[in-house]
């Protein structure tokens, strides 16, 4: 039997209670369905040492960490230099996740994107990408993303990208990059499957955001990083590409952008 394409979960949650409790399991059953690298990501600055601890503990597994835009309100305001300080670490691979949310946390719009900034200037400072949460901010979030870029330039990816082809052009102006999770698998997903399909190809990562947004044929489950292959299986032909060739874009395109996590 021929080994599986290799594959990276450029974001997932290892330390959410859906994944903790299993978290050997997990990692291996990633790793037997080819995936041999996963981002976990740090959502509560508080959590840091945790999720920290898993990345040491496991091989192929990486950091970041940041303040979700839906927590802005909840936490202390990070600092630049906190994120700095953070980002001494060897497995500490990116700036976040941050972002704006405006769905669920509209009324905190403006610690969040104050929040967003500092993030913006620790990306700068550290070289490390950030790592972007957009969720019904379109206008303020290809706003304030190119007049920060303008300022001084920094690395990104729109994780779990799932916004306008409006917003996806700006980012991908911008040189960033845009994260396909299971999400584009859903029927309801044309609009965005066709988003992804006109992006250029050097420019694509997969993801599962596991626990979260298990792809077909799991949704409704849990979901974990071994199903970032159910996610490139599916978008492979969307793409025109066989499921190894897109297995093997989207792990170059992580080495090019998570640069500590590459082979």
């Amino acid at each position: 039997m021929s080994q599986p394409a290799e594959l990276v979960d450029s974001h997932c949650h290892l330390d959410f209670p859906d994944l903790i409790g299993d978290l050997d399991a997990v990692v291996a059953r990633a790793k037997a369905a080819g995936v041999t690298r996963m981002v976990t990501i740090c959502t509560r600055l508080r959590s840091e040492p945790e999720v920290r601890a898993i990345a040491e503990a496991h091989e192929g597994v990486y950091y970041a960490a940041g303040t979700h835009p839906m927590s802005a309100h909840e936490e202390p305001l990070v600092t630049v230099e906190e994120l700095v300080a953070l980002a001494a670490h060897p497995k500490f691979v990116g700036i976040g996740e941050t972002g704006l949310d405006y769905h669920y946390t509209a009324e905190s719009a403006e610690i969040q994107r104050e929040s967003l900034w500092l993030h913006i200037e620790a990306a700068r400072r550290t070289g490390l990408p950030l790592i972007i949460h957009a969720r019904d901010a379109d206008a303020d979030m290809g706003r304030i993303l190119t007049e920060e870029h303008a300022a001084g330039a920094f690395a990104c990816v729109m994780h779990c990208f799932t916004s306008s082809a409006e917003l996806a052009e700006t980012a991908l102006g911008l040189d960033f990059y845009l994260s396909i999770s299971g999400i584009a698998t859903f029927k309801s997903a044309k609009g965005l499957r066709e988003i992804f399909a006109a992006a250029p190809r050097d420019r694509l990562l997969v993801e599962t955001d596991s626990p979260y947004l298990a792809p077909l044929p799991h949704r409704g489950k849990r979901n974990e990083p071994a199903f970032v292959a159910d996610t490139a299986r599916a978008m492979a032909p969307v793409l025109g590409m066989e499921p190894e060739e897109l297995a093997a874009l989207t792990s170059a395109n992580f080495d090019r952008l998570f640069t500590r996590a590459a082979r």
